[in-house]
């Protein structure tokens, strides 16, 4: 093995990913991602050819399964170290350890760690597991989901695996051997190759203690709470794996959460029940025993537990945060929830707090008023004074002395201190923690505050919303606390309250209350007013969390003018706000940093904040009442317009993926900009953001909304740049046909008047396109390519790359292939030069599409792929269904049936996942015509007739969502499977139609599909010199003979055979040295 092999790492736990000593490997293809991860499953041993093939091709594999390997190998061995892949006789193999395959190592880690628990060794077993456990990052052969066997293997030891972390880490908490007998998989004694595995994993030092720091036999607490999300996540998704629940239902006991335990054990219960018709086993009866038994505490009853107080209510979800924030406290002496007002971090830091083995003490600073009196405060939480002789004077005591006395009682023993709600008091309360810890090395502090206290060792937790499925839990619970009758049998409802809400938990209880005395739809429709309604919380409860606008006014009123201003200004930012929008606006990067600190704003991706909707209704209710709010839009709608026109240029250049991720960022803003403009009559402003936008919109995919939107801008009365209002009003056109409205001749009309606006400005660079476009459309192949001509000197290269693109389309439909290759490889070059990926990825789909009628399979279907991650690039979300329809077709013609029918079948699924829109129908309607051909070529007729029946469906109830050339093809699909079924009249009905609709469309190569079709039929009415001469004419209308289309291969051969090589050529040749006019007119006359 080399030493460039040896630095090779190999992951397949997740998406395949390789790295080596220069770095990360990028693996293109899912035919080389299929190969190298079959390898890696085998590193360091031989696989055979036959198996390398079946990974890569499981069904309809290539004719030369060992030459097809041999090629891929090739391709991969340019990408990985020297020697990384040897040869071996018969096949292949992965020159590396298995340690370096992620897969392999947690096999191993995995086995090792369950023979460290089976043999009582749960220290060694908590990390071996936890380290087999962390190589996860995804469904495991995410890039090979065909090899199911595998996967269900990997899948099932992860499982196991899990199982037994927390087997382990329960066994450690409580003292007692783990229990691993029973049914569970896995090794029932020590892997053969494992000697003295248990010593040389054995841990340096005894594990810590989470809040004290000190050595000691019990485990972290954190370890288990932090299990609890990925035990509820894996139990979610097994209901039925006892074990995996039982596990589970510990783990929350040993949080101090038997409540939430016995919840779940119920619903599994009567799931159980209902899918089953059984009760839970054994071992779930002995865990539902257990915790209907009085929680006893981890360490000695005797020991001082502080001042928390118990809870009243259940508390709900958090599981994730509570994991987050105790392994923070192992980390960190100084861990501070942050968060905006009502998120509960109060409720989450006293759950935190509850399960800590040690004393815990909460000083509750909100009634504080005074900073010099926060230490004091801590001082009477804690008892301090009790533990002198008090004279009475101890109000006016001195805060070294006060000071002092905290630091006796805290510094006795480990203690945990809970500093809750410092953000009125930040700086009193951050010397205050500075002092303690530099005073008291077994102490820990958890504060909790909508800003950090920014002292060193500080470790900060940011606390957000509740996640959908706790917010509903957590309404639901409260409700039928409110009212024990009132049961909301609508989840969907409930989840859209708690997301308009914001998921806040104070907003979901003061709502939840409500019911009281609103039914559940009034209460709904009454939270448009969210702070009139939300009233009426606890009377026990500080008066600021007794309603939701004294929260969120609690918040606003620390803020310095500065902040209060750009927090106002931010709340009109829909989409969030960024670090140029705050600094355009005249902020500052300190002043947004200091919201973010104060829990006004959240962070987000690429230095992004965002605001609750909550605080935004706020904030603009207060710009309402100073009378800004109108000037706040503007200033909103004129930032818009601003990053929008700065961007344009750059759509059209290198720099194309950075500005399209930042519209896409800012997509919710410019949309609010633009509405904004268009309600206040903003003609300038509605046009030129909407003219700016246009190729944004034009790359994300065109939607019936976009046309919706550029026609009310135009509708808008009032001056705005002409070139621009051009601009809007071409896209609208173009937007429309693109959706659905192809011919339409208002449509048309339309367009037609677009390129006479478009006239007085020949040097746009849009505008510019108008007439090409327009005559490609309306088939004037002569007035277009003229038009083309008249524009290839344009100074800008990216309008010449568009000519070439448009020209080698025009060039298509007039049937000559050669010159159309030839101008969209100039086309592809002048893409790549500029750096438009939008045109790119056209123009290689179209080459691709070319070289696949020549015969080209392999180049083209690397087209395909390279098309489609060129458009995922510029919309992640791109469906990109033409291409990889086309792909489909293309594993079709290599015989790779089966992974042709999974693609067009998953791009059926998403189209009916997305509903009625046009653009989904069009992307099913594609589909279902590849199905249709693939069910008619094997010979499964029943399910061909289904498909195409859908194609015609989706067309019709659509509207018409299709060019034109797409009925003909439709058309000659029910000639083909009329013939199958032996049915020549319905044939020769579907030949007149399908004739009709390619005459009217006068694309050449969709008309050669139909005289394939013609030909098909001569053939099977028994005359076969016509149907050759046919096959002829089919090559002379596209220009070349088609060497993807599988029935012209088909009826070629069959037509050879009984013709004779000599007669069928001479009849191929007359059809094929046909003018093109005598070509049409041969096609022509078979119409009825």
């Amino acid at each position: 093995m080399s030493l460039a092999a040896d630095s090779l790492r190999v992951g397949v736990l997740g998406p395949l990913a390789v790295g080596s000593a220069e770095g990360p490997v990028e693996v293109a293809g899912a035919r080389l991602r299929a190969l190298l991860t079959r390898l890696a499953r085998s590193a360091g041993q031989p696989v055979t050819a036959e198996t390398l093939a079946a990974a890569v091709w499981p069904e309809d594999g290539p004719a030369d399964p060992a030459s097809a390997v041999r090629s891929l190998v090739t391709r991969l061995r340019r990408l990985l170290p020297p020697d990384a892949i040897a040869s071996i006789p018969g096949g292949y193999r992965l020159d590396v350890e298995p340690d370096a395959v992620d897969a392999l190592l947690f096999r191993r880690l995995a086995s090792e760690g369950r023979f460290a628990l089976r043999s009582g060794d749960c220290a060694s077993a908590r990390r071996l597991l936890a380290d087999a456990l962390d190589l996860w990052r995804g469904p495991a052969l995410a890039d090979t989901p065909d090899a199911r066997s595998a996967i269900a293997a990997l899948e099932e030891e992860r499982l196991t695996a899990l199982e037994d972390r927390a087997e382990a880490e329960l066994a450690a908490a409580s003292g007692e051997p783990a229990a691993t007998g029973g049914s569970r998989s896995g090794p029932t004694g020590a892997p053969p190759h494992l000697s003295g595995a248990t010593a040389e994993h054995a841990p340096a030092v005894a594990p810590r203690d989470p809040v004290a720091g000190t050595s000691s036999s019990v485990p972290d607490p954190s370890d288990i709470h932090a299990l609890l999300p990925l035990l509820a996540e894996a139990a979610a998704s097994h209901p039925l794996r006892e074990r995996l629940h039982a596990l589970l239902f510990r783990a929350l006991r040993a949080c101090g959460q038997s409540a939430e335990a016995l919840s779940r054990y119920e619903t599994l219960r009567h799931r159980l029940a209902d899918e089953l018709g059984a009760d839970p086993g054994a071992e779930l009866q002995a865990v539902h025993l257990l915790l209907l038994e009085p929680e006893t505490p981890p360490t000695p009853p005797a020991r001082n537990r502080g001042n928390l107080r118990s809870s009243f209510t259940s508390f709900v979800g958090r599981e994730t945060e509570i994991g987050q924030i105790t392994a923070a406290l192992d980390a960190s002496r100084l861990v501070t929830l942050r968060g905006p007002g009502g998120v509960g971090k109060t409720r989450l830091a006293t759950t935190v707090a509850s399960a800590a083995p040690v004393t815990t003490w909460i000083v509750e600073l909100a009634p504080i008023a005074d900073p010099d009196l926060v230490a004091r405060a801590a001082a009477e939480a804690i008892g301090a004074f009790d533990n002198t002789f008090d004279d009475g004077e101890s109000a006016r005591r001195a805060p070294a002395d006060t000071l002092d006395l905290l630091t006796e009682t805290l510094a006795a023993r480990p203690a945990l201190l809970v500093l809750d709600n410092c953000e009125h008091v930040i700086d009193a309360a951050a010397d205050l923690a500075d002092q303690l810890l530099g005073r008291c090395p077994n102490l820990r502090i958890l504060a909790t505050s909508r800003e950090p206290l920014a002292i060193t060792g500080e470790t900060v937790c940011q606390i957000g919303p509740l996640d959908p499925e706790a917010a509903v839990r957590l309404f639901t619970d409260r409700a039928a606390a409110a009212r024990p009758e009132s049961i909301v049998d609508d989840k969907d409802a409930v989840a859209d309250l708690c997301d308009r809400l914001d998921g806040l938990p104070l907003a979901i209880e003061l709502a939840a209350a409500k019911l009281r005395t609103l039914e559940f739809p009034q209460l709904a429709e009454r939270l448009g007013d969210r702070f009139l309604l939300l009233t009426g919380g606890s009377r026990t409860a500080l008066p600021r969390h007794q309603t939701l606008r004294a929260v969120v006014a609690w918040s606003w009123d620390l803020l310095d003018p500065a902040e209060r201003e750009l927090a106002e200004a931010a709340s009109v930012f829909g989409g969030g706000i960024s670090i140029e929008a705050a600094e355009w606006l005249g902020g500052s990067l300190e002043t947004l940093t200091a919201l973010a600190d104060k829990s006004i704003l959240q962070p987000s991706r690429a230095g992004r904040f965002l605001m609750l909707e909550t605080l935004r209704e706020f904030g603009q209710e207060r710009l309402a009442e100073a009378g800004r709010l109108v000037k706040a839009h503007e200033a909103q709608a004129a930032y818009a317009l601003d990053l929008a026109e700065r961007a344009q240029p750059h759509l059209r250049s290198a720099d194309q993926l950075v500005w399209m991720h930042r519209l896409e960022a800012e997509r919710g803003n410019l949309l609010a900009g633009f509405h904004f403009a268009v309600g206040a009559g903003d003609a300038d402003t509605a046009v030129r953001l909407s003219s700016a936008m246009c190729l944004y919109w034009l790359y994300t995919g065109a939607r019936p909304e976009v046309s919706g939107w550029l026609e009310t801008a135009l509708a808008v009365p009032g001056p705005a740049p002409e070139d621009e209002r051009v601009v809007v009003h071409g896209m609208a056109v173009v937007n429309r046909m693109l959706c659905g409205s192809f011919q339409a001749d208002a449509v048309l009309a339309d367009f037609e008047l677009v390129v006479r606006e478009a006239a007085p400005f020949p040097d746009h660079p849009l505008l510019v396109i108008a007439e090409p476009l327009f005559r490609m459309f309306i088939d004037d192949h002569d007035a277009g390519l003229a038009a083309i001509e008249a524009r290839m000197s344009h100074p800008d290269p990216w309008v010449r790359a568009v000519m070439w693109m448009l020209r080698a389309l025009l060039l298509e439909d007039r049937g000559e292939m050669t010159a159309m290759r030839v101008d969209l490889a100039r086309a592809a070059s002048g893409f790549r030069k500029v750096g438009d990926r939008f045109g790119l990825y056209h123009s290689l789909n179209w080459l691709a599409q070319i070289g696949l009628m020549f015969g080209d399979l392999e180049p083209a279907i690397e087209a395909l792929e390279d098309s489609i991650a060129l458009q995922r690039q510029l919309s992640p979300g791109a469906t990109a269904v033409q291409t990889r329809t086309i792909l489909a077709s293309a594993l079709m013609r290599q015989g790779r049936n089966a992974e042709a029918r999974t693609a067009l079948d998953a791009i059926v699924a998403e189209a009916e996942a997305d509903g009625d829109d046009p653009s989904s129908a069009r992307q099913a309607l594609f589909a279902h015509l590849g199905l249709g051909d693939l069910a008619r070529l094997e010979g499964r007729l029943e399910d061909a007739e289904t498909h195409y029946a859908a194609a015609v469906w989706l067309r019709e109830d659509s509207g018409g969502i299709v060019p034109p050339q797409w009925n003909a093809l439709m058309s000659r699909a029910r000639i083909l499977t009329a013939l199958a079924q032996g049915n020549a009249e319905e044939a020769r009905r579907d030949l007149s139609l399908a004739v009709e609709q390619g005459m009217e469309a006068l694309d050449m190569p969709v008309l050669a599909k139909v005289a394939v079709a013609a030909a098909a039929l001569a053939a099977f009415e028994g005359d076969d010199t016509a149907a050759a001469r046919l096959l002829g004419a089919a090559d002379q209308l596209r220009g070349a003979p088609d060497r993807f289309d599988i029935d012209a291969a088909v009826l070629e051969r069959g037509l050879r055979d009984r013709l004779g090589v000599v007669a069928y050529d001479a009849a191929v040749r007359a059809g094929r040295d046909l003018e093109r006019d005598a070509a049409l007119a041969l096609l022509d006359r078979l119409r009825r």
